[in-house]
């Protein structure tokens, strides 16, 4: 795998999120070939359980724009 050298040092913050969204981009194309740890698999599946459950359970899912706008202000 021959690839430029790219010196983050040299970058400007806006080139430098402009690469990390390149490669997020990349990334997103395939997200099953991400490798992930023990813990974020782990966490993953308890989140998808829990939805789960609240689908099963007929609970509304997210959150309302009102009660996030809400809480993103009182911070």
């Amino acid at each position: 795998m021959a690839h430029p050298a790219i010196n983050l040092d040299e970058l400007s913050p806006e080139e430098q999120l402009q690469l990390l969204e390149e490669i997020w981009d990349r990334l997103s194309q395939h997200p099953a070939d991400v490798p992930l740890s023990d813990a974020q698999r782990a966490e993953l599946d308890r989140r998808l359980d829990a939805l789960e459950e609240d689908v099963k359970a007929g609970r509304p899912l997210g959150r309302p724009w009102s009660e996030v706008r809400e809480r993103l202000q009182s911070r």
